[in-house]
């Protein structure tokens, strides 16, 4: 039985066999506008309808880190014209300015050409929501604007996602939650007796009540590897939407390469009824949309071995500072060891679970804040790969660069 959402659907589709459009071409305008032209909206006339896309980091258009803005300028004019009232809003990483977000990544113009609202979801106060399925969160902090829409549309990126597998229409529900609420589920104890990850669980847990009526997947330039952010773009040239946002995402993993079933908080999701990752239960339009399919670059299981002779530790840190740390470490790697002269092995630490740390540790990012008087300390969340260059420089007694 399928468990309500804070937004039910308007949209007729199966509860069993839903429905997934998929379209490929090179023009992500008219690709989403035929992604979507087979979904009933006569629903939707004088509702309110908020567009999350993928907006939360700094990033330029076809970088593969956010949505493409002619997808989103396609989603405006596709709900205008079925007469809804339309709104484009997120919640981005700590420490990044959403209006300067909408702007790097081009969704700002095509939003100001529409005159849509463009909204700081992280203005005002928190909507705290009790979730009565959650296994390792009971609540979370929704941001308040989010409760003035009777309708959410998830407009991700295909990527894949260096903790969570992949990141799509399910996950990027996150950017609906309240400032660094989106940090705690990061920071979870892991439940004995249980071999997933809190983080998985706890999306999983989220999705029990924050889940999108509709979603539209941007495959556009979608990230392999190190996503969501250190990865590289991968030109896909593909729109997949739907109603239920499982069988949406399901569909994507498969475009992806990728099994939905052996993504955590995909598959626990739709143990519990949240909806459908089945793909033979799945109808897919059309028939050969396989044929757009081209496989994505997994995220590494040991990060450490894209950087030789640097060990990374990491306890419980979020996918913003591991992702400033490998782009650091991408552009400064080779650098880094003329500050310490004589080493040939060097251990960074991110995170909030490390019980102790050497004095010779680099400890990135605030959640290491506890051991600041015992190793290099930068401070941040996350800071900048130049900030950290800087704080090595000055910190490290030793530093002698070349």
């Amino acid at each position: 039985m399928e468990k309500k959402s804070l937004y039910p659907s308007p949209f007729p589709d199966s509860l069993h066999n839903p429905h997934v459009q998929v379209v490929s071409g090179k023009d992500a305008y008219k690709n989403t506008i035929q992604a979507l032209s087979d979904i009933d909206l006569t629903t939707i006339k004088g509702k309110k309808v908020l567009l999350k896309p993928n907006a939360g980091r700094i990033a330029n258009p076809g970088s593969g880190i956010t949505t493409n803005p002619q997808v989103v300028a396609a989603a405006i004019d596709t709900f205008h014209k079925a007469g809804a009232r339309v709104a484009v809003g997120e919640s981005p990483i700590t420490g990044v300015n959403v209006i300067e977000a909408f702007e790097s990544s081009g969704i700002a113009s095509v939003v100001r050409e529409r005159n849509c609202p463009l909204l700081d979801m992280d203005v005002g106060q928190p909507a705290k929501t009790a979730i009565r399925d959650g296994i390792v969160i009971q609540s979370i902090k929704v941001c308040s604007v989010v409760f003035d829409y009777d309708i959410v549309v998830s407009i991700p990126v295909m990527k894949t996602h260096m903790h969570t597998g992949v990141t799509l229409a399910i996950k990027n529900m996150k950017g609906c939650l309240w400032r660094r609420s989106k940090v705690e589920l990061h920071m979870l104890s892991r439940i004995e007796g249980i071999d997933d990850m809190p983080l998985d669980i706890a999306i999983a847990d989220m999705s029990s009540i924050l889940r999108p009526s509709l979603s539209i997947i941007d495959g556009t330039t979608g990230m392999e590897g190190l996503g969501p952010s250190a990865g590289e773009a991968k030109r896909l040239d593909v729109i997949v939407t739907g109603i239920d946002s499982f069988a949406v995402d399901s569909i994507a993993c498969s475009l992806m390469g990728l099994d939905a079933n052996k993504v955590p908080h995909l598959r626990i999701g739709a143990e519990r009824g949240y909806g459908v990752i089945d793909i033979s239960r799945i109808k897919v339009s059309p028939d050969t949309w396989r044929e757009s399919s081209s496989p994505f670059k997994p995220p590494p299981l040991n990060l450490s071995i894209q950087f030789p002779g640097i060990t990374i530790l990491d306890e419980q840190s979020c996918s913003a500072c591991q992702s400033t740390l490998l782009l650091f470490l991408k552009r400064y790697g080779e650098e880094l060891f003329d500050y310490f002269p004589g080493k040939d092995n060097l251990t960074i630490a991110i995170g909030k679970g490390h019980k102790s740390v050497s004095s010779e540790t680099l400890c990135i990012g605030n959640c290491a804040n506890q051991h600041r008087n015992d190793c290099i300390f930068v401070p941040g969340c996350p800071p900048v790969a130049s900030q950290i260059l800087k704080v090595i420089s000055t910190q490290n007694p030793k530093s002698n660069p070349k």
